[in-house]
């Protein structure tokens, strides 16, 4: 089976974080398994880091702890260029730049309106998108 290309918002990672039911969560732990392969780059590690940080998200240490090792242990990482500014939200071209690098499949967050619809080969999909191809099974 061919490997999908991914990579994910910081929004997706935030939310796997706080909702362990949620479909995001179900979008991290497919993306950590074959044949997937995950994409980051160092800018969007500081930020999933930074974000998961925040005092608001109330999420535990130790929890953030583990996820960044996980995403450090099965993620791939790019050294992407720099991109034009393409999007609305200045920091989200980082995820542009590293699908480039990366020639993703799909870009997956929850802020679709920040992105255009395609980027290249990439196409930017909600969690539920994803998952209706991936794994129409597991949602209902």
């Amino acid at each position: 089976m061919i490997p999908l290309r991914l990579v994910i918002d910081t929004n997706v990672v935030v939310s796997a974080a706080l909702k362990s039911e949620g479909l995001q969560r179900t979008v991290v732990l497919l993306a950590m398994s074959k044949p997937a392969r995950w994409y980051v780059s160092d800018a969007i590690l500081s930020e999933y880091a930074m974000v998961l940080a925040r005092p608001e998200f109330k999420i535990r240490r130790s929890l953030r702890q583990q996820l960044l090792q996980l995403i450090k242990n099965r993620a791939h990482i790019v050294t992407p260029s720099r991109l034009a500014q393409v999007t609305s939200d200045p920091a989200d071209n980082r995820f542009l730049e590293c699908a480039d690098a990366a020639r993703a499949d799909y870009l997956v967050t929850g802020n679709q309106r920040h992105f255009p619809r395609f980027w290249k080969n990439t196409k930017i999909i909600t969690s539920r998108e994803f998952l209706s191809v991936v794994a129409p099974h597991l949602i209902g």
